[in-house]
């Protein structure tokens, strides 16, 4: 599956566009996280356990988009874009979406 931020796959034409396609996922904050990060506001750094589940929060949700894409019988997917909310306290999720079309 070719993913990608721009409105075409360079070198490869769009032969057919199955519109809209998403992933999302709500993640939790963890207390023990939490802890760590009130320390790390205190000394500075990186609030790794926070990078962390982004990363995982992002890559399972882009992980949801492209199996929807797939059902359509897409084999890529353009004009990807993400976006961040907070759910409620302690809750955020993160979406992601784009378009999917078929290229040769």
């Amino acid at each position: 599956m070719f993913l990608t931020n721009i409105e075409e796959v360079p070198g490869k034409k769009i032969t057919a566009c199955y519109g809209v396609v998403s992933g999302s996922t709500v993640r939790a904050k963890h207390v023990g996280r939490d802890i760590m990060a009130g320390l790390k506001n205190i000394f500075g750094g990186e609030l790794e356990g926070y990078t962390e589940l982004l990363t995982e929060a992002r890559e399972q949700a882009m992980l949801r988009m492209q199996n929807q894409a797939e059902q359509l019988g897409a084999n890529a997917i353009v004009n990807i874009r993400f976006s961040t909310s907070s759910v409620t306290a302690g809750a955020s999720e993160i979406y992601i979406y784009g378009t999917a079309v078929t290229v040769e």
